[in-house]
């Protein structure tokens, strides 16, 4: 079935879109954003979009601009979210690919946004579905959060910066992404300073080689409501070895569809 993407100002979508991301993030009758936040945000000339299935929305997609311009002008891309449904299946990089677009047409060339460093889907669609930068390492940037995703977790996050311009990007955009041979890196020398072990947990070895990779869990969500403890180790080892790797001068550089980053001292 056939898919349209299309931008909103009206209230009843904008309430609609709202409703979409309460599902989403797992809180009914409590959005993440309100409409009229979000009627706000439309007024003021920001991206808003929805995405449709059958005449029905099942994702959207929302970011207003940031930064000082002319020299640091950027769209921060705050929250975007697919229903779970069959039919909205890559949606979520339709979605980036129109908003990329949205913002090229206004010579907006740099998107930002923040991911969870330990949902390695999301890591591999920002890095390498999508040919975006991880620049920082931001720890509990957001404090607590209450939502079905993310409660009873710190909210690290990674800053992800998107060169919308940029060759990688493009490349992206023509079905072309970048993908990793973390078997091949591991033969060549690179070193895991974390990886999941036997029974699920993070096995850290500091190294100090040019090439590193560290590998997150398969799906930390699903840890997080049935061992919190066990999300807990997840979450400071990742802090430790990722974000202590950026911080010593490490770039990363991909991401592998198993859940390995690659971080490189260049």
């Amino acid at each position: 079935m056939s898919s349209e993407i299309r931008e909103l100002d009206r209230l009843g979508d904008l309430r609609q879109l709202a409703d979409l991301f309460a599902v989403v993030w797992g809180r009914p009758g409590e959005p993440p954003i309100s409409s009229d936040i979000l009627k706000a945000l439309a007024h003021s000339g920001n991206y808003l979009s929805g995405a449709y299935v059958g005449g029905r929305m099942v994702g959207g997609l929302v970011g207003w601009l940031g930064g000082a311009p002319p020299h640091d002008l950027h769209l921060h891309s705050h929250i975007l979210g697919v229903l779970p449904d069959r039919e909205a299946q890559g949606l979520g990089f339709e979605l980036k690919q129109h908003q990329r677009r949205w913002c090229l047409a206004r010579a907006i060339t740099v998107m930002e946004w923040t991911a969870d460093p330990l949902v390695r889907r999301n890591v591999y669609f920002n890095l390498n579905k999508l040919g975006a930068d991880a620049p920082r390492f931001l720890v509990d940037f957001y404090g607590e959060m209450r939502d079905g995703i993310n409660a009873g977790d710190q909210s690290d996050r990674l800053l992800i910066r998107w060169r919308l311009d940029g060759p990688q990007a493009e490349a992206a955009a023509a079905g072309r992404p970048l993908e990793l041979d973390v078997e091949r890196l591991r033969s060549w020398g690179s070193e895991a300073i974390v990886s999941v072990g036997p029974r699920g947990e993070p096995l850290v070895r500091p190294s100090s080689a040019r090439v590193l990779i560290c590998q997150v869990p398969e799906d930390i969500v699903a840890i997080r409501h049935s061992d919190p403890e066990l999300a807990r180790k997840w979450r400071i080892a990742v802090r430790d070895a990722l974000g202590g790797s950026i911080d010593r001068g490490y770039r990363i550089t991909g991401a592998a569809r198993s859940g390995w980053y690659v971080l490189e001292n260049q």
